[in-house]
Protein backbone atom coordinates (compact mmCIF):
# COMPACT_ATOMS: atom_id res chain seq x y z
CA UNK A 1 0.00 0.00 0.00
CA UNK A 2 1.41 3.47 -0.89
CA UNK A 3 2.81 5.47 2.02
CA UNK A 4 0.43 8.37 1.35
CA UNK A 5 -2.58 6.07 1.61
CA UNK A 6 -1.34 4.60 4.90
CA UNK A 7 -0.89 8.10 6.34
CA UNK A 8 -4.37 9.13 5.22
CA UNK A 9 -5.89 6.06 6.89
CA UNK A 10 -4.09 6.90 10.14
CA UNK A 11 -5.29 10.51 9.94
CA UNK A 12 -8.86 9.35 9.32
CA UNK A 13 -8.72 7.29 12.53
CA UNK A 14 -7.44 10.31 14.47
CA UNK A 15 -10.29 12.39 13.06
CA UNK A 16 -12.84 9.70 13.91
CA UNK A 17 -11.69 9.61 17.53
CA UNK A 18 -11.68 13.41 17.79
CA UNK A 19 -7.91 13.85 18.18
CA UNK A 20 -7.58 16.25 15.24
CA UNK A 21 -10.55 18.49 16.10
CA UNK A 22 -8.46 21.59 16.88
CA UNK A 23 -6.57 21.39 13.58
CA UNK A 24 -9.79 20.86 11.61
CA UNK A 25 -11.34 23.91 13.28
CA UNK A 26 -8.38 26.02 12.12
CA UNK A 27 -8.76 24.63 8.61
CA UNK A 28 -12.51 25.37 8.64
CA UNK A 29 -13.35 21.71 8.05
CA UNK A 30 -15.86 19.52 9.86
CA UNK A 31 -15.16 15.89 10.73
CA UNK A 32 -17.43 14.62 7.95
CA UNK A 33 -15.92 17.00 5.38
CA UNK A 34 -12.38 15.96 6.31
CA UNK A 35 -13.23 12.25 6.10
CA UNK A 36 -14.91 12.92 2.75
CA UNK A 37 -11.76 14.61 1.45
CA UNK A 38 -9.61 11.69 2.62
CA UNK A 39 -11.94 9.21 0.89
CA UNK A 40 -11.78 11.28 -2.32
CA UNK A 41 -7.97 11.39 -2.13
CA UNK A 42 -7.66 7.62 -1.71
CA UNK A 43 -10.27 6.68 -4.32
CA UNK A 44 -9.03 9.32 -6.76
CA UNK A 45 -5.46 8.05 -6.47
CA UNK A 46 -6.52 5.06 -8.60
CA UNK A 47 -7.95 7.26 -11.40
CA UNK A 48 -5.73 8.82 -14.06
CA UNK A 49 -6.87 11.19 -16.81
CA UNK A 50 -4.75 11.07 -20.01
CA UNK A 51 -2.94 14.27 -20.98
CA UNK A 52 -1.44 15.41 -24.31
CA UNK A 53 1.65 13.36 -25.00
CA UNK A 54 4.56 13.37 -27.40
CA UNK A 55 6.64 10.67 -29.11
CA UNK A 56 7.62 8.02 -26.53
CA UNK A 57 6.08 10.20 -23.81
CA UNK A 58 3.15 9.11 -21.68
CA UNK A 59 1.39 11.62 -19.42
CA UNK A 60 -1.70 11.65 -17.25
CA UNK A 61 -3.32 13.57 -14.39
CA UNK A 62 -4.09 11.74 -11.16
CA UNK A 63 -7.48 12.69 -9.71
CA UNK A 64 -6.59 12.02 -6.07
CA UNK A 65 -3.17 13.64 -6.18
CA UNK A 66 -4.04 16.63 -8.35
CA UNK A 67 -7.72 17.51 -8.76
CA UNK A 68 -8.81 16.83 -5.16
CA UNK A 69 -5.94 18.88 -3.62
CA UNK A 70 -6.67 21.74 -6.04
CA UNK A 71 -10.36 21.76 -5.06
CA UNK A 72 -9.45 21.61 -1.34
CA UNK A 73 -6.90 24.41 -1.75
CA UNK A 74 -9.51 26.54 -3.52
CA UNK A 75 -11.94 25.95 -0.64
CA UNK A 76 -9.34 26.99 1.93
CA UNK A 77 -8.23 30.04 -0.05
CA UNK A 78 -11.82 31.28 -0.15
CA UNK A 79 -11.83 31.25 3.66
CA UNK A 80 -8.49 32.95 4.29
CA UNK A 81 -7.60 36.57 4.89
CA UNK A 82 -5.88 38.67 2.23
CA UNK A 83 -2.50 38.35 3.96
CA UNK A 84 -2.94 34.56 4.09
CA UNK A 85 -3.78 34.51 0.38
CA UNK A 86 -0.59 36.46 -0.36
CA UNK A 87 1.54 34.18 1.82
CA UNK A 88 -0.01 31.09 0.23
CA UNK A 89 0.68 32.37 -3.30
CA UNK A 90 4.29 33.23 -2.47
CA UNK A 91 4.65 29.96 -0.57
CA UNK A 92 3.55 27.88 -3.58
CA UNK A 93 6.22 29.42 -5.81
CA UNK A 94 8.98 29.31 -3.19
CA UNK A 95 8.14 25.72 -2.22
CA UNK A 96 8.27 24.54 -5.83
CA UNK A 97 11.57 26.39 -6.33
CA UNK A 98 13.04 24.88 -3.14
CA UNK A 99 12.14 21.36 -4.29
CA UNK A 100 13.65 22.03 -7.71
CA UNK A 101 16.90 23.30 -6.14
CA UNK A 102 17.02 20.39 -3.70
CA UNK A 103 16.75 17.92 -6.58
CA UNK A 104 19.29 19.80 -8.69
CA UNK A 105 22.02 20.19 -6.09
CA UNK A 106 21.51 16.81 -4.41
CA UNK A 107 21.37 14.82 -7.66
CA UNK A 108 17.74 13.76 -8.07
CA UNK A 109 18.57 10.07 -8.38
CA UNK A 110 17.44 7.70 -5.61
CA UNK A 111 20.74 5.79 -5.76
CA UNK A 112 22.92 8.89 -5.21
CA UNK A 113 20.83 10.84 -2.67
CA UNK A 114 21.35 10.49 1.08
CA UNK A 115 17.56 10.46 1.43
CA UNK A 116 14.96 9.15 -1.01
CA UNK A 117 13.02 11.77 -3.02
CA UNK A 118 9.76 10.52 -1.49
CA UNK A 119 11.03 11.78 1.88
CA UNK A 120 13.35 14.62 0.88
CA UNK A 121 10.91 16.56 -1.33
CA UNK A 122 8.00 16.63 1.14
CA UNK A 123 10.41 17.41 4.01
CA UNK A 124 11.80 20.42 2.14
CA UNK A 125 8.35 21.39 0.86
CA UNK A 126 6.65 21.12 4.25
CA UNK A 127 9.28 23.18 6.09
CA UNK A 128 9.52 25.90 3.42
CA UNK A 129 5.72 26.06 3.12
CA UNK A 130 5.34 26.63 6.86
CA UNK A 131 8.08 29.29 7.00
CA UNK A 132 6.38 31.25 4.21
CA UNK A 133 2.74 30.47 4.95
CA UNK A 134 2.88 30.66 8.78
CA UNK A 135 -0.82 29.90 9.34
CA UNK A 136 -2.20 26.37 9.08
CA UNK A 137 -4.28 27.08 5.97
CA UNK A 138 -1.56 28.99 4.12
CA UNK A 139 1.09 26.40 5.01
CA UNK A 140 -1.09 23.53 3.81
CA UNK A 141 -1.91 25.29 0.54
CA UNK A 142 1.72 26.21 -0.10
CA UNK A 143 2.99 22.68 0.63
CA UNK A 144 0.49 20.73 -1.47
CA UNK A 145 0.28 23.16 -4.38
CA UNK A 146 4.04 23.74 -4.34
CA UNK A 147 4.75 20.05 -4.92
CA UNK A 148 1.99 19.90 -7.52
CA UNK A 149 3.48 22.91 -9.30
CA UNK A 150 6.85 21.15 -9.38
CA UNK A 151 5.10 18.12 -10.88
CA UNK A 152 3.56 20.31 -13.59
CA UNK A 153 6.99 21.82 -14.30
CA UNK A 154 8.42 18.31 -14.73
CA UNK A 155 5.68 17.44 -17.20
CA UNK A 156 6.24 20.60 -19.26
CA UNK A 157 10.01 20.09 -19.29
CA UNK A 158 9.64 16.54 -20.56
CA UNK A 159 7.20 17.65 -23.25
CA UNK A 160 9.30 20.62 -24.42
CA UNK A 161 12.62 18.77 -24.43
CA UNK A 162 11.09 15.58 -25.83
CA UNK A 163 12.55 13.39 -23.09
CA UNK A 164 11.23 9.81 -23.41
CA UNK A 165 9.40 8.65 -20.31
CA UNK A 166 6.17 8.77 -18.38
CA UNK A 167 4.83 11.29 -15.90
CA UNK A 168 1.69 11.24 -13.78
CA UNK A 169 0.90 14.67 -12.33
CA UNK A 170 -0.05 14.11 -8.71
CA UNK A 171 0.38 10.34 -9.00
CA UNK A 172 2.94 7.77 -7.93
CA UNK A 173 5.53 9.20 -5.57
CA UNK A 174 4.08 12.68 -6.04
CA UNK A 175 0.85 11.59 -4.32
CA UNK A 176 2.81 10.42 -1.28
CA UNK A 177 4.89 13.63 -1.30
CA UNK A 178 1.80 15.84 -1.44
CA UNK A 179 0.20 14.03 1.51
CA UNK A 180 3.38 14.09 3.62
CA UNK A 181 4.21 17.72 2.81
CA UNK A 182 0.70 18.97 3.55
CA UNK A 183 0.52 17.08 6.83
CA UNK A 184 4.01 18.19 7.87
CA UNK A 185 3.27 21.86 7.13
CA UNK A 186 0.05 21.76 9.18
CA UNK A 187 1.74 19.96 12.10
CA UNK A 188 4.57 22.50 12.15
CA UNK A 189 2.07 25.37 12.15
CA UNK A 190 0.07 23.70 14.93
CA UNK A 191 3.04 22.79 17.13
CA UNK A 192 5.00 26.01 16.70
CA UNK A 193 1.86 28.17 16.91
CA UNK A 194 0.74 26.43 20.10
CA UNK A 195 4.24 26.75 21.60
CA UNK A 196 4.38 30.47 20.83
CA UNK A 197 0.97 31.03 22.43
CA UNK A 198 2.08 29.24 25.59
CA UNK A 199 5.34 31.19 25.77
CA UNK A 200 3.37 34.42 25.39
CA UNK A 201 1.00 33.43 28.20
CA UNK A 202 -1.93 32.50 25.97
CA UNK A 203 -3.62 33.74 22.79
CA UNK A 204 -3.13 37.39 21.85
CA UNK A 205 -5.83 39.59 23.36
CA UNK A 206 -5.31 42.80 21.43
CA UNK A 207 -8.13 43.57 19.01
CA UNK A 208 -10.33 40.68 20.12
CA UNK A 209 -13.91 41.08 21.33
CA UNK A 210 -14.45 41.01 25.14
CA UNK A 211 -16.86 38.06 24.83
CA UNK A 212 -14.21 36.06 22.95
CA UNK A 213 -11.51 36.94 25.49
CA UNK A 214 -13.77 35.77 28.31
CA UNK A 215 -13.99 32.35 26.64
CA UNK A 216 -10.26 32.24 25.92
CA UNK A 217 -9.27 32.89 29.54
CA UNK A 218 -9.17 29.68 31.57
CA UNK A 219 -11.65 29.53 34.41
CA UNK A 220 -10.07 28.95 37.84
CA UNK A 221 -11.90 27.34 40.76
CA UNK A 222 -9.91 29.52 43.18
CA UNK A 223 -10.95 33.17 43.12
CA UNK A 224 -8.46 35.89 43.92
CA UNK A 225 -8.97 38.17 46.90
CA UNK A 226 -9.67 41.16 44.64
CA UNK A 227 -12.36 39.20 42.75
CA UNK A 228 -14.06 38.20 46.02
CA UNK A 229 -14.00 41.79 47.31
CA UNK A 230 -15.40 43.00 43.99
CA UNK A 231 -18.25 40.51 44.15
CA UNK A 232 -19.03 41.52 47.78
CA UNK A 233 -19.08 45.18 46.75
CA UNK A 234 -21.48 44.47 43.93
CA UNK A 235 -23.75 42.48 46.27
CA UNK A 236 -23.76 45.33 48.84
CA UNK A 237 -24.69 47.88 46.20
CA UNK A 238 -27.54 45.71 44.96
CA UNK A 239 -28.87 45.30 48.48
Amino acid sequence: MPLGTIILLIVSLLIYFGVAQRVLDKLKLSDKAALGVIAALIIGSFINIPLPRGPRIEASLNVGGALVPIILAGYLIARTTNIEKLRAAIGIIVTAAAIYLAGRFLNAEPESMFMGPIYLYPLVGGIVAYVIGRSRRSAFIAATMGILLFDVYTYLRIMIQGIPGAVIIGGGGAFDAIVIAGLLAVLLAEFIGETRERLQGGPAERGKAPALLKRLRPSSPMKTKQEEEGEKGETGENN
